[in-house]
């Protein structure tokens, strides 16, 4: 299925329906009164989020919803039938925003919480409604209200826990294959993944935490270049961003240092928040260095990069150096929520809490 993090739609919601005017003529009852009924409410459009949902693909095709309008009154005392709700269900994390305006209406943060998006108009008043000791046969009514129109856009957000950053080829998609359920498309080529894919990582059998990982950054993508700046935005709820560094370049011309130094940047002209995350730098690929010249190298990067930070030595290959890097990563993801580490709720999770380390 292509993944689609934005949409545009239009949502219409129901008039009320309109109030009658009637009065109740029958036989050897010459003064029956007013009987004409109030008009039904019009249908409302709701929001849901739906944790089964990873994309926003539905919206792209699908671009207006408008409910049913309400019934009209009728005479016999008879009111109009409300309209049904129509509700959409989206992804969790899908932030709504009204284009007209740029309000964010809703955040759907929790699974199966409603939001109203637009309202349906409430139905009119029959002459019935008027009825009263002075007013004993009334000509009023009134129409039913309009329901409300919106254009909204849909702006997708993936709820993970640490999101993966790094030039293409740095071995991301290895790495969450490696350690996660997710199954990426891996090839040795660059922009493989096109698309964020989340994978859950199990620590122990109730300990878990969410890793995304996004399509590669180039240097000028705050600019527009490739296509990780268009996904950059999957990466600003996460509690924890691995720095995935290509420590055995196939080109020897390559510096890595001068690749991480790239990311850095971008990262900063993106967003600041973003940027002030807490980061981990992971060197990767270490299965493609001599072990006599391992320590070596890396201490000439941390060195030249000037990093204070955590670093962790891998091999998404080979798996060497995953099991640590995992329960550091599921020890520090604990520490930054209120609750059980493995509770999925994110009502509790906590403001991400982070310093520049580069």
């Amino acid at each position: 299925m292509k993944f689609v993090d934005e949409a545009t739609i239009d949502v219409v919601a129901g008039n009320g329906g309109n109030g009658c005017m009637s009065f109740r003529r029958e036989k050897f009852i010459p003064f029956g009164g007013p009987n004409g009924g109030d008009g039904g409410r019009g249908g409302s459009v709701y929001a849901v989020g739906d944790r089964n949902l990873n994309t926003l693909i539905d919206f792209r095709y699908a671009r207006r919803h408008e409910a049913r309008n309400g019934e009209n009154g009728r005479g016999s005392d008879q009111y109009g039938a409300a309209a049904e709700d129509i509700v959409l269900r989206m992804p969790m994390g899908t932030i709504i925003k009204d284009v007209d305006t740029g309000q964010v209406i809703a955040e759907l943060l929790v699974p199966d919480e409603k939001v109203m998006l637009v309202k349906g108009g409430d139905g009119g008043f029959g002459n019935l409604h008027f009825k009263s000791s002075t007013n004993r046969a009334p000509r009023q009514k009134t129409p039913g209200w309009p329901g409300e129109a919106r254009k909204l856009k849909l702006e997708l957000r993936v709820l993970a826990d640490v999101g993966l950053l790094g030039m293409p080829n740095a071995g991301k998609s290895t790495l969450i294959a490696a350690i996660s359920n997710a199954r990426p498309k891996i090839a040795d080529y660059p922009f493989t993944t096109l698309h964020p894919n989340l994978g859950v990582v199990r620590v122990q059998a109730e300990q878990s935490f969410v890793v995304a990982d996004i399509p590669g950054l180039i240097e000028g993508a705050s600019e527009g270049a490739g296509l990780g700046h268009l996904f950059l935005r999957h990466l600003q709820r996460t509690h924890l961003l691995l720095h995935v560094i290509d420590f055995a370049p196939f080109d020897e011309a390559v510096d890595p240092v001068a690749q991480a130094k790239a990311i850095v940047g971008e990262l900063k002209k993106y967003d600041e928040t973003l940027y002030e995350k807490d980061r981990w730098l992971v060197l990767n690929k270490l299965d493609m260095v001599p072990d006599e010249e391992r320590e070596k190298r890396v201490k000439d990067f941390i060195k030249r990069f000037k990093w204070k930070g955590p670093v962790f030595q891998i091999s998404a290959l080979t798996r060497e150096g995953c099991e640590p890097l995992i329960k550091a990563i599921y020890q520090h993801v604990s520490k930054l929520k209120n609750v059980v580490p493995d509770d999925p709720d994110p009502r509790f999770a906590t403001t991400d809490v982070g310093a520049p380390q580069s």
